[in-house]
């Protein structure tokens, strides 16, 4: 049963969901079926067997589309939108999922993207020594 535990652990990480359970009869067999994002299918199949150390294998097949609810490019206007999101700054790179993954895909495919490199930077400070 440690196997399950490890199974649904890599489900929920890569933002899986379980659909479906059943043991066959007869058989040791426990099938899960689950919905997994393809963006998170990616080394899926490997991380599973190391997880379970080859006790479970998938078989992953495309099932449908799914919309996110987040607009990708949606940047906060008003000191309203910026409290209800509590963001300090008008990026949202790490509180919208949406923007992560076409930023994930655009950096894959080589597409440019635009990275803020540095957050809140102050001025820095020399100090002179006095000889």
């Amino acid at each position: 049963m440690d196997t399950l535990g490890s199974m649904y652990n890599v489900i929920s990480k890569r933002r899986g969901r379980v659909v479906r359970e059943e043991i066959k009869e007869g058989a040791s067999i426990f099938e899960v079926e689950a919905l997994v994002p393809v963006t998170e299918s990616f080394g899926f199949a490997d991380v599973l067997r190391m997880q379970t150390s080859g006790q479970a294998s998938p078989q992953m097949v495309r099932s449908h589309w799914e919309v996110l609810e987040q607009d990708p490019l949606w940047v906060p206007q008003t000191e309203e939108e910026l409290e209800d999101w509590s963001l300090e700054d008008k990026t949202l790179a790490n509180n919208n999922l949406a923007a992560k993954l076409v930023n994930r895909t655009r950096r894959r495919k080589g597409l440019h993207v635009v990275d803020k490199i540095v957050d809140k930077a102050e001025k820095q400070r020399t100090l002179k020594r006095n000889k």
